[in-house]
């Protein structure tokens, strides 16, 4: 049964170009919310053409490209190597472009434990536990992430179904029980570095995203 979801509505939207640093640019359209049950200030951008997949819905259109995306402070702003976030944004935002939808940039910092919090984990990831491993010696969730908002966002945007952008099965089963029709599930690509190597190698064992990673964790 589908969970109740509490409303909310979009506050504002202003069109923004956006510039990485390989040199790619498109240009998105970013709208902000009222009601998010968390009170965050969560983002969602419309990129390529998402204003005509979200009207051709009603017709049985394809359904728009879709990634919730985590706040990663470390990979996204300042190229950390610790993690995949960075190269993942990177990626959603030009696939997402190309095949029209939304990338939903949710604040959710360190699996939902917080920045200082995750950097206690990587402490601990230091002294030889995993990334889940840490967040449970803090005494924290291994994935405290609650899609509630992303839900939220996209019935703010009109959008009901969704082609996932993701590797992992959590957020489909999460926005599936909010009432979100996952409709396909796309896998993101792997961006594996040696500093990463045992970070992607424990969400495929331990998180259980569908990673194939050349080796066996």
């Amino acid at each position: 049964m589908d969970e109740a979801l509490p409303v909310a509505t979009v506050r504002n939207q202003v069109t923004v170009p956006l510039r990485f640093p390989d040199g790619y640019v498109t240009t998105a359209r970013v709208f902000s919310f009222d009601g998010l049950v968390d009170g965050r200030e969560h983002l969602a951008f419309g990129l390529g053409d998402w204003a005509s997949t979200v009207d051709g819905q009603a017709t049985g259109g394809p359904p728009p490209l879709v990634r919730p995306h985590s706040e990663c402070l470390t990979g996204d702003v300042f190229g950390s190597q610790r993690c995949d976030c960075g190269p993942q944004l990177r990626e959603a935002v030009e696939r997402i472009a190309e095949a029209d939808g939304f990338l939903l940039y949710l604040r959710q910092e360190g699996r939902g434990i917080g920045l200082y919090a995750k950097l206690d984990a990587y402490a601990l990831q230091d002294a030889g536990l995993d990334t889940y491993e840490a967040n449970l010696a803090l005494g924290r969730g291994a994935d405290e992430r609650d899609y509630t908002v992303a839900a939220q966002m996209l019935a703010a945007l009109g959008v009901a179904r969704v082609a996932l952008l993701s590797n992992n099965p959590g957020k489909a089963d999460q926005l599936d029980r909010l009432g979100v029709t996952v409709a396909e599930r796309v896998p993101t690509g792997v961006h594996l570095s040696p500093a990463n190597a045992g970070y992607l190698a424990a969400k495929a064992s331990r998180g259980d995203h569908a990673l194939d990673l050349p080796f066996v964790p």
